[in-house]
């Protein structure tokens, strides 16, 4: 584990030199300041071969992890920092300690590893917790990074303590798109939804994903965003929706037994309702259902402190020894 790894280097002087006077990298700028003065710090994780040869995950996380760890997992979007600025000093104050990745093909995590699965997405980020040499974790996901949570704690029951899933639409089902739950119909369109290449793709995301998007969104920002965060990896993107959805059905899906907290906007265009509830009705007691009023997709930006808050409740709830022998053992996928 290093330290202002060479990718990172070079992610940041790509930023710089292609945006000079740009509003996006001035902002991203600002947040990596505010994850500094938080404690942590950029760190780049290589992988060993038996993990994904060559596979480098960036992590902020403090410089030695010595509380309860919770890990932050972002979702579809800009990297990390985007999502868990508003997020850190409060964790810190409630006595956890925010260790927060960025997702592969995000920022500057990247494999040449093939495989698109949430699966692969989850034992990466187990792997970079290892080398980190954190052991025992809660684990929080927002949207994409929800159905990694998941997974997470399907395959290390002995690791993850706790789940808190933000409108993560785990529970989604391929037929769901052609008998219209979703504003699109197949994949490829949800792809041009998640991955904006153009202004009005952007202004359509964020109509549907904030009940207040801001009243006037200018092409030369949309476009100062899509140049400077925006497009990286747009294939390897695409291919993490199609391997998302393709094929998937409700009755593969594991049940986890950690402790969950699901948090949903009231609103929510991307994952309706419909999905809040059946992954209630899935996941049965071990499950906490909160709705957040007046709140869309992106409720864990517009309305942070609701969520901060109860998310910060449910991770200090104590863990109790059935909590703690809840998995039998890792789960083996070959």
């Amino acid at each position: 584990m290093a330290p202002l790894p060479a990718q990172e280097a070079q992610h940041t002087t790509r930023r710089r030199r292609s945006c000079i006077l740009s509003f996006t990298a001035a902002r991203d700028r600002c947040l990596r300041r505010r994850f500094l003065s938080a404690g942590l710090r950029p760190f780049s994780i290589r992988l060993p071969s038996a993990a994904g040869p060559g596979t480098t995950v960036h992590v902020w996380a403090p410089p030695r992890p010595e509380r309860r760890a919770v890990l932050l997992l972002h979702g579809f979007g800009a990297s990390a920092t985007w999502q868990w600025a508003p997020y850190l000093r409060k964790l810190i104050a409630a006595g956890l300690d925010p260790i927060v990745p960025d997702l592969l093909f995000f920022g500057a995590s990247s494999s040449p590893v093939p495989d698109r699965s949430e699966i692969f997405q989850a034992r990466t980020v187990k792997a970079a917790m290892d080398a980190m040499g954190v052991r025992r974790f809660a684990v929080v996901g927002v949207s994409y990074g929800g159905f990694v949570a998941y997974r997470m704690a399907a395959l290390y029951p002995e690791a993850v303590e706790r789940t808190v899933l933000v409108c993560a639409g785990v529970c989604l089902e391929q037929s769901d798109l052609s008998r219209g739950l979703f504003p699109v119909s197949d994949v490829g369109e949800a792809a041009e939804l998640l991955i904006p290449r153009r202004p009005a793709e952007v202004r359509r995301l964020v109509r549907l994903t904030f009940v207040r998007p801001p009243p006037i969104m200018p092409s030369c920002f949309l476009k100062d965003y899509i140049n400077v965060l925006g497009s990286d990896h747009i294939e390897e993107k695409t291919d993490l929706l199609h391997t998302l959805i393709n094929d998937r059905k409700l009755s593969d899906l594991p049940k986890i037994k950690q402790p969950t907290l699901i948090i949903w906007g009231e609103k929510d265009q991307v994952f309706p309702m419909e999905l809040a509830h059946r992954l209630e009705r899935h996941l049965g007691e071990n499950s906490r259902l909160v709705v957040v009023k007046n709140a869309g997709h992106a409720v864990n930006l517009e309305k942070y402190k609701e969520v901060r808050k109860n998310i910060i409740e449910h991770l200090r709830e104590p863990v109790s020894k059935d909590d703690e022998s809840s998995g039998e053992k890792e789960v083996e996928l070959h």
